[in-house]
């Protein structure tokens, strides 16, 4: 049950990162309140999964679904550069994400 509290985690980081780009400097509520109730779930999914997996797995694989989430959502949403070398950065980042889930004890 873990590594699901951490993808979960993990989505929910990608939320709040792309929400930060529509809060305006946290200027605007509704974008705002969205932003801040993600950071909230993320770290409430991150604690739960930390009590069954190493904190070093679980704080690598948590940042690397959100980098390589929010910069694919980046591209989807916000038409940010969608380059082979962008695409094939983001992969080594998944990779990682994988290998520490193979390699992991849990």
């Amino acid at each position: 049950m873990a590594w699901i509290w951490l993808l979960i985690a993990g989505v929910f980081e990608v939320a709040w990162a792309i929400g930060l780009k529509y809060t305006e400097g946290f200027s605007r509520l509704g974008p705002s309140a969205f932003t801040l109730a993600a950071m909230g779930a993320s770290m409430y999914f991150l604690s739960a999964a930390v009590k069954e997996l190493p904190i070093g797995t679980a704080y690598a694989v948590w940042t690397g679904v959100g980098a390589a989430g929010t910069a694919i959502m980046g591209m989807i949403l916000l038409g940010e550069p969608r380059e082979a070398g962008r695409i094939a950065c983001l992969g080594l980042i998944v990779a990682g994400i994988i290998g520490l889930k193979i390699l992991s004890p849990e």
